[in-house]
């Protein structure tokens, strides 16, 4: 079981999730914006190619595998926190000579 949270632990925690989601947020409109320039280039300034989906579907599973970092992992309840729980646990052992 863990120590409860102080009220600065708390803090410096909501600021850095929320500081994860709202880099997610900016490189969805960034993926949005670029993508719909690359397709344009694509559809009615290079010929009629579709040309620009290959690097829709790179830079989409990039965004897709950020936002699972961000809500997914990210979230405190899940995965990371349990991996995190038991690397301390680990190294309180090493330390401590167990």
């Amino acid at each position: 079981m863990t120590a409860p949270l102080t009220p600065e632990a708390i803090e410096k925690l909501a600021r850095k999730r929320a500081g994860a989601k709202l880099g997610w947020y900016m490189h969805a409109v960034l993926y949005v914006v670029v993508n719909l320039i690359v397709f344009s280039m694509s559809r009615y300034g290079f010929g009629n190619r579709p040309w620009s989906v290959y690097p829709l579907l790179g830079w989409g599973l990039g965004l897709a595998l950020h936002g699972v970092s961000v809500f997914v992992l990210g979230t405190g309840s899940g995965l990371r926190e349990r991996m995190v729980q038991k690397e301390r646990e680990r190294l309180l052992r090493q330390r401590d000579g167990n």
